[in-house]
């Protein structure tokens, strides 16, 4: 699986800026995936951008305002932006959509992210990224998700506060108006939660009254919370359903969890505290003075540092230690 973040998207614009040709007059973003590149790419390269709708309708926003119906002449050379290319459906529709002004406009199609059988597709395609794959921003609307496991808690609501987790009234108020988070616009295949299975109703009727689609909802059975927190093992209950399925995926709140549950099933785990894929526990490491955990390069980093104080600190010692000499 490959995953890029909102973050790798502007870092990929800016090192590939250069492809962009420097005589285009308007950037047109392709609802919606496409409206985010097409933004900063305008921004970057201080044009006006619109999305195509808009441009049909001659609406363009231009040095922070809006200005309605613009002169054709002004802007003869058009980049149409989308994020990515996969089937080619969405372009191939565009193309359609403004066929009928290749005459009035000189209209060129680019994308962020391609697959290498598509990228003929684009006139300027800027980074190869194979399927399967996720982007941060339509991560929540993917239509793999039936594929995905998902926690609740700081996923689809709120994390509830230490007094509305009282294992009582508190907490079956906090379960019945909890505020709803990341909540998917496709079906869930199954939601794994460690929510005890005393609490299915009020969790049920939560997930239904929010629109949450799913096939599955795991919960912990176990009798109370003294009980759940004697066991402590969230992240194995979570991995025990993630690994003897057919998931691809599993998003999670808590980033210790992401990493136990990445380190049990080897399998890559999206996590919400900090919208990143863990692909590989090994390759993080928590640090407790900083209170995050850090890449290997990171950790290598530290390792070395440390290393180097302790051979800095054996010389020190040999050089101020007192050496007996011999006398005649």
């Amino acid at each position: 699986m490959n995953y890029r973040s909102i973050s790798d998207l502007n870092n990929t614009i800016l090192r590939q800026l250069h492809l962009i040709p420097r005589d285009i007059d308007l950037v047109v973003g392709i609802p919606r995936s496409g409206m985010l590149p097409a933004n900063l790419m305008a921004l970057y390269l201080n044009l006006p951008y619109t999305d195509i709708h808009s441009f049909l309708n001659g609406y363009i926003y231009k040095s922070g305002a809006r200005r309605q119906f613009f002169n054709a002449s002004d802007y003869r050379k058009i980049l149409v932006v989308d994020d990515s290319i996969a089937s080619g459906s969405a372009l191939k529709e565009c193309r359609k959509a403004l066929a009928h002004l290749e005459s009035e406009f000189e209209i060129r199609y680019a994308v962020i992210y391609y697959t290498p059988e598509k990228q003929h597709l684009a006139d300027i395609a800027l980074e190869e990224v194979a399927t399967p794959r996720f982007f941060q921003w339509n991560i929540f609307n993917h239509t793999s998700l039936e594929k995905a496991c998902y926690d609740i808690d700081g996923v689809l609501c709120v994390d509830p506060t230490e007094e509305e987790n009282d294992d009582g009234e508190r907490y079956r108020s906090f379960l019945q108006n909890a505020k709803p988070l990341y909540i998917p616009g496709s079906r869930i295949g199954t939601i794994v939660t460690s929510r005890l299975e005393k609490y299915r109703k009020e969790t049920e009727l939560w997930l239904a009254s929010h629109g949450v689609s799913y096939n599955k909802l795991v919960m912990l059975d176990l009798p109370d919370m003294k009980a759940r927190q004697k066991a402590n093992d969230h992240a194995g209950h979570k991995a025990k359903e993630y690994q003897a399925n057919g998931y691809n995926l599993f998003v999670e709140s808590d980033l210790r969890q992401a990493i136990a549950i990445n380190r049990h099933t080897r399998k890559p785990v999206f996590c919400t505290e900090n919208f990143q894929m863990i692909y590989d526990s090994e390759s993080v490491v928590y640090n407790i003075k900083s209170g995050k955990y850090l890449p290997f390069l990171r950790r290598l980093a530290l390792a070395l540092r440390n290393r180097i104080r302790k051979i800095r600190a054996t010389l020190q010692q040999r050089k101020t230690k007192v050496i007996p000499t011999a006398t005649n």
